[in-house]
């Protein structure tokens, strides 16, 4: 398996009241197999962010175990976890956050460049995808953070997509996108599966759930008091 997750629990402390400590998942488990999409479910509140971001190793895990590539995410050092992101594991979340005055393109070809990718080869790439989201071309030279929510939001898919990571994270993907651009999202995480990338998404977007997911994790199995 690409992606698994073993009895893996969070909880928070609330330090600025008197230290109380909020379970919010106990004993997560499932795996994701290559060419696999997994959707997670539940109702709002049940996880499904948390559970995201410890995936990406955003959130420490309280205990379990995240094994992704061969890196236990869990227990992983953050040198390890800056690696794995480097060329294993592709994170689309919902907002798109990079260095001003960056232009467009320099922004998508990034994850490409940094794994060795010439740079012929990585800004071909580049023009492929926004050309794909329909990111109009007089704005590939300029920074993406003077553009609207729908382009920084299709700037940050393009991104995610570029390279060809074994494992990715898809955090709403097709929210806020018309109909033409959300069936080019669907289209490349199709082409993700097809090549063998194990994903697991949070889409709000039920048809695009059934569309692309072969099935689904409801967060709520695993959320005290919500099981």
């Amino acid at each position: 398996m690409m992606i698994q997750v073993e009895k893996l629990c969070k909880s928070f402390t609330l330090h600025n009241q008197g230290g109380a400590v909020i379970p919010v998942m106990q004993d997560a488990q499932f795996d994701v197999a290559p060419g696999e999409c997994v959707g997670l479910i539940g109702a709002s509140g049940a996880g499904k962010s948390t559970l995201m971001r410890m995936l990406y190793g955003n959130y420490l895990a309280a205990s379990g175990h995240i094994r992704i590539g061969g890196v236990d995410v869990a227990r992983a050092e953050p040198r390890e976890i800056l690696a794995l992101r480097r060329d294993r594991l592709g994170y689309v979340s919902q907002f798109l956050r990079v260095v001003p005055r960056v232009s467009t393109l320099d922004v998508v070809a990034e994850p490409l460049l940094r794994t060795g990718c010439a740079p012929e080869s990585a800004g071909a790439r580049a023009r492929d995808l926004l050309e794909r989201l329909n990111i109009p071309r007089h704005l590939w030279t300029l920074s993406p953070t003077t553009f609207s929510g729908g382009e920084q939001q299709r700037v940050n898919i393009a991104r995610g997509f570029a390279y060809a990571y074994p494992a990715l994270l898809l955090d709403e993907p097709t929210a806020s996108l018309d109909a033409g651009n959300r069936e080019v999202v669907l289209a490349l995480i199709e082409e993700a599966k097809a090549r063998g990338a194990a994903i697991v998404g949070i889409f709000h977007d039920e048809a695009a759930r059934r569309r692309v997911c072969d099935r689904e994790v409801d967060v709520a199995r695993f959320t005290p008091g919500l099981a």
